[in-house]
């Protein structure tokens, strides 16, 4: 019979294989990465565009603070929003009718986007020209700028400026968390400021080691504080600590494009890009499962096939991911220009 510090000793065993060589973490890939079920339905026309509107490219989904409204962010019924009249920031209540809108004329290239805790409304402009962008910008919950990081229409690395910024979050303390670089000569790093914008930190470089990046399209903070970010190029999400150290990647959530994690700490991720060039065996949709364990629970496939064969991206399955309190999930789709609903079977 086993006693119970032998049990202890293969329990320890077990926890450092899995956290790799170094105490990393490194969860352990599915056996079929397609094979969790889907307890969602799409909710058909959910979302109600107000007349004379169209939804162009979403890049950006998230809920408000009441748990029930949802906030989208888009590319002005269109593929930027250079010379557009319209508003890149949309409100809709519950049942999908059109609430408010603002952020007229401020963005050339709208990407990320996050609704804090206030209910203030932060997004990203990852494109320089006509005197904006590689920009963020918070906006009170009435639509009111609040707070700008980043020099208008100008590139860099330096502590007041970004190149292609593509995603930013708010941490328990106020913190501000800005995903930079969307690959290519733009930069590769995670930045951290104060509440009230000061430079703080940076970390990341272009590569596929631990704590670089290809692509770093994504961020979402969990409950214990640590910062998950879509490297979407390498297949994978990265783990840091809240002052960047990397805890580890996890591979078995796909091609991640858009990342969300709840009051509870359960993970949604979207995959809009794999297919047999681009991570072979995955195909498109959300992932779903905890930030504790990294076990995938829930997969909602992209009902469309993917382009196959050239490595490039389709993208008509959705870049961004948010969840209600109620377990709905939101879906940004990037080409189709709506926001589809899924709710429990």
């Amino acid at each position: 019979m086993f006693r119970l510090s032998t049990i202890a000793l293969l329990f320890g065993i077990i926890a450092a294989a899995l956290a790799g060589p170094e105490g990393y973490l490194f969860a352990q890939a599915p056996a079929d990465p397609n094979g969790a079920p889907n307890p969602y339905r799409l909710d058909v026309n959910w979302l109600k565009i107000p007349d004379g509107r169209k939804v162009g490219q979403v890049t950006g989904v998230d809920i408000d603070p009441d748990g029930k409204s949802v906030w989208v962010f888009d590319r002005c019924g269109a593929r930027d929003c250079v010379n557009s009249t319209l508003d890149p920031i949309l409100k809709f209540d519950a049942a999908g009718n059109f609430v408010a809108g603002f952020g007229q004329g401020l963005f050339n290239h709208p990407h990320g986007f996050y609704v804090d805790h206030e209910g203030n409304v932060w997004a990203t402009d990852n494109v320089g020209g006509h005197g904006k962008g590689h920009q963020v910008i918070k906006f009170s919950p009435g639509g009111k700028v609040a707070l700008t990081l980043g020099t208008p229409g100008v590139a860099g690395d330096g502590p007041n400026m970004f190149n292609a910024p593509t995603d930013v979050a708010v941490a328990a303390n106020g913190d501000i968390i800005v995903s930079d670089g969307h690959g290519g000569n733009t930069n590769a790093r995670i930045v951290r400021f104060t509440s009230s914008g000061k430079f703080i930190m940076a970390w990341g470089r272009r590569g596929s080691g631990p704590g670089e990046f290809g692509v770093n399209h994504s961020l979402a903070i969990d409950s214990a504080g640590r910062i998950f970010v879509a490297d979407r190029s390498n297949n994978r999400i990265e783990i840091f600590s809240p002052d960047g150290g990397f805890l580890g990647e996890w591979k078995q959530f796909g091609r991640p494009s858009g990342l969300f994690i709840d009051k509870h700490d359960v993970l949604y991720v979207t995959d809009s890009e794999s297919n047999t060039a681009q991570n072979p065996g995955f195909k498109r949709g959300v992932r779903i499962g905890s930030v504790k364990d990294g076990k995938v629970t829930a997969f909602i496939a992209d009902p469309a096939p993917a382009k196959e064969g050239t490595g490039a991206a389709s993208n008509t399955w959705g870049e961004s991911v948010a969840a209600d309190d109620a377990g709905n999930v939101y879906v940004g789709m990037y080409d189709a220009g709506t926001v589809s609903r899924y709710v429990k079977k």
